[in-house]
């Protein structure tokens, strides 16, 4: 990840024995970036003077987009007579206020809320709580949480356990337990002939088949993204899909957790995604978009009927220090109000319409894009090195990995990951913030297609 920016911005001095000057203090690989400025909307501007299209809301998070007015006002005023509360010793206006906004729009019996500071812990959240709800009701012997692969629910360890992304998960195995996977449904890839409803429902069915493998008695949970993520590039499964995996759960008294860390808050052109299916799961986490990048935010959503019993029981043996942390829900409810009032799921699905039918005319036009696809504003481009067969491009090319680079350098941001269980196969992400309008989708198709012109010459008799 370079950019040719060596220097630190003024008054910031890189002592001798610090980190050379391909790389910062802050580290998550080799390479640098530019020092951001300010953003505003959809755009982010550099210390080095460019600006930039923000086309990945960040990691598809900035759903209301950069520097809102309203939302920076909420905070300011909330910092103005609380910094932090810590939840045991007080409750917030802001964290009771976000939570009963929040129920609102939760699908009926979803009533209570568990604050957190992000997707990971949402999910460790949800975890965690069903396996004291098994305790409280006499069911011990359930621990098991079987999910897909490929997925992706986070970087602790107990949200590794159920990711289905290998590169993130295989250094950690060794202090993980394993937990049960089964195939995601994508239909795109190795559906071949077979009609779509009815592969859903085999893949479906693989969840019944994982049950009885494992022993019911010992299965806990079934933990799903509704929309696939980053690590399926925005997979949508067959229409039948979730409501044969609800039944199945009801079939053995399995919970149902949605993971609704990235396609919540309208991302998907609904509040929740589940809502295109009309199914209810009994935990959801959410975070990213829920407060959108202007705080730490997340959140697990459960039914008072399980709360109650866990509570009951001596209290949910849960929580971290910043949990509810009242500027994170100020924020949050600011961000909230942004998505129902402004109507940005409506404008998810319109400008996400205007948006795919822009990706798909660059598939057309692209003989190495073998794929696009998602729903409302979560949506992904795969390349292939042959569309027929979908074989995926030598991953030393590391194709989508480069395609960023060079829309980075033409001030666009998109998002990359392996779509084959992040060993191989390259997808980016196009995921802008829910605000973007005509004009601005334009721009953005402008400069990936510039990109992917860039792209066709490297690649040129390479594959």
């Amino acid at each position: 990840m370079t950019t040719g920016v060596d220097t630190l911005p003024p008054g910031i001095k890189r002592a001798a024995h610090q980190a050379p000057a391909d790389s910062y203090l802050f580290y998550q690989a080799h390479g640098t970036r530019p020092f951001i400025d300010r953003a505003e909307g959809i755009w982010m501007h550099g210390q080095d003077g460019k600006s930039y299209m923000d086309a990945a809301s960040g990691a598809m998070v900035c759903n209301v987009g950069h520097s809102n007015p309203r939302v920076l006002a909420a905070m300011r005023e909330q910092m103005e007579r609380a910094t932090f509360a810590y939840r045991l010793q007080f409750q917030s206006e802001a964290a009771e206020g976000l939570a009963a906004e929040i129920v609102d729009l939760m699908p009926a019996g979803l009533d209570r809320v568990f604050f957190v500071s992000g997707g990971s812990e949402a999910v460790e959240s949800c975890l965690k709580f069903a396996r004291q709800y098994m305790i409280a009701t006499g069911q011990g012997t359930r621990y098991k949480v079987i999910s897909r692969h490929p997925s992706y629910h986070g970087s602790t360890l107990g949200a590794l356990a159920v990711t289905g992304y290998t590169p993130l998960s295989a250094p950690f195995d060794p202090m993980m337990r394993p937990m049960p996977k089964i195939a995601t449904p994508r239909h795109y890839l190795d559906g071949g002939a077979e009609d779509e409803d009815a592969y859903a429902l085999r893949h479906a069915d693989m969840l019944e088949e994982a049950i009885l493998r494992e022993g019911p008695d010992t299965v806990m949970a079934f933990i799903v993204e509704p929309v696939g993520g980053a690590s399926t590039g925005a997979v949508v499964p067959g229409a039948p899909y979730h409501a044969r995996i609800r039944e199945i759960c009801d079939k053995y008294g399995i919970l149902l957790i949605h993971d609704e860390v990235m396609t919540g808050v309208g991302r998907t052109g609904a509040f929740l995604a589940s809502e295109h299916w009309g199914v209810v799961p009994d935990l959801i986490a959410m975070s990213k978009g829920f407060a959108a990048g202007y705080a730490p935010l997340g959140a697990m959503i459960a039914p008072s009927r399980m709360v109650a019993k866990v509570l009951d029981a001596g209290g949910f043996m849960h929580g971290h220090t910043y949990a509810g942390n009242p500027i994170a829900c100020a924020a949050g409810r600011a961000v909230v109000r942004e998505v129902v009032e402004q109507d940005l799921c409506a404008n998810a699905r319109t400008m996400g319409a205007h948006q795919m039918a822009g990706l798909r005319a660059l598939k057309d036009e692209f003989p190495f894009i073998g794929d696009v696809r998602g729903l409302g504003l979560l949506q992904a481009v795969e390349f292939v090195a042959d569309r027929q067969t979908m074989r995926v491009l030598p991953p030393e090319l590391n194709a989508a990995a480069r395609l960023v680079e060079i829309a980075y350098e033409k001030g666009l941001i998109v998002y990359f990951r392996r779509t084959r269980g992040g060993q191989s196969g390259d997808h980016i992400m196009v995921t802008p913030p829910l605000t973007i309008t005509e004009n601005e989708v334009d721009t953005l198709l402008e400069r990936l297609r510039d990109s992917l012109v860039a792209l066709r010459k490297e690649l040129a008799g390479r594959y």
